[in-house]
């Protein structure tokens, strides 16, 4: 990793120590509109996350995707309730029609934006400013809809189903159901590394007939096994995201979502019942990781895809 990538990844993890504590996130998904609108503004003033895509000539900081990754992987460690995936699927979509009219508020994070891949289940759908349709081929203006917020089992990913009433052509997809998945992989290894994280300490503290329970031995395999698997998708999902392609971004979004499943699975029989209750932070990981898996295609679409490409 680049020194200025990882400068920028340091910046954002103190920003989110500092702003986005277990309380300061339950409170976001808690809001009216569903994050904590003053971090946001933190995150778009001092890091310009929402401006990271987008070239300087137009007003953006001129990165690249995997600074997006970077970012919403910081960002998942916490479970951070930000518009950012949206807003940055948004504006690569605009990039690629070269409408450039919306750029500038997006890359200043005072408008946000969102991509309908599944009208059902759209990430900002009840707060975008700027919507842009696809069904795969052909990208689409929603310049009017209506939005209706979903129930869903993750609180702190609001979804909302949106129909549109008013539309006007923008051009081809450029592919961004793929881009989509790897920015979504990074954020699911955020999850999982933090998780596991959550997991190695509580295991230090938890004592069990007079001992710390980490220092039996088969948890300590049960946790290392799960660190091999927590490196070892991060290793695909960044080599993905350095040569995109529709075969690697289902093989990190498989991966991912594989490794955070496994990861809050363990972390839930490993923290015993307490995992389960409200009051812990456990349970909303274990939310994240099933309500990720089902976002933007589960792992199984994505299995079918690479099983297409070797038979």
């Amino acid at each position: 990793m680049s020194e200025e990538r990882e400068l920028l990844r340091s910046t954002v993890a103190a920003l989110v120590d500092k702003h986005a504590d277990p309380e300061a996130v339950r409170r976001a998904m808690e809001s009216e509109r569903g994050y904590d609108e003053a971090l946001w503004k933190v995150l778009c003033e001092q890091v310009g996350a929402a401006a990271l895509v987008v070239p300087e000539d137009l007003g953006g900081a001129g990165g690249e995707l995997a600074d997006a990754a970077v970012v919403l992987e910081e960002l998942g460690k916490a479970l951070v309730p930000t518009p950012l995936l949206g807003t940055i699927l948004a504006e690569l979509a605009l990039l690629s029609v070269q409408d450039h009219e919306p750029l500038e508020g997006l890359a200043e994070g005072v408008s946000i934006g969102t991509v309908v891949f599944d009208p059902e289940y759209v990430i900002n759908g009840d707060i975008a400013d700027v919507v842009i349709g696809t069904d795969g081929t052909e990208l689409t203006r929603w310049s009017a809809l209506t939005a209706q917020p979903k129930s869903t089992m993750d609180l702190t990913r609001r979804l909302s189903s949106v129909t549109a009433s008013e539309t006007a052509p923008l051009g081809a997809d450029p592919g961004l159901a793929d881009t989509a998945a790897l920015l979504l992989a990074a954020e699911q290894i955020g999850a999982a590394s933090r998780a596991l994280d959550l997991t190695v300490a509580y295991t230090k503290d938890r004592v069990q007939f007079g001992r710390p329970i980490g220092s039996f031995q088969a948890l300590k395999h049960r946790m290392a096994d799960l660190y091999v698997t927590v490196q070892s998708a991060r290793a695909v999902i960044y080599d993905a995201i350095a040569e995109p392609s529709a075969t690697s971004a289902s093989l990190a979004r498989v991966f991912a979502s594989e490794a955070l499943t496994a990861v809050v699975g363990e972390a839930v029989q490993m923290h015993g019942g307490i995992a389960i209750t409200w009051e812990h932070d456990i349970q909303l990981y274990f939310k994240r990781a099933h309500g990720s898996a089902q976002l933007l295609g589960p792992p199984r679409e994505h299995l079918r895809r690479l099983e297409s490409q070797v038979f």
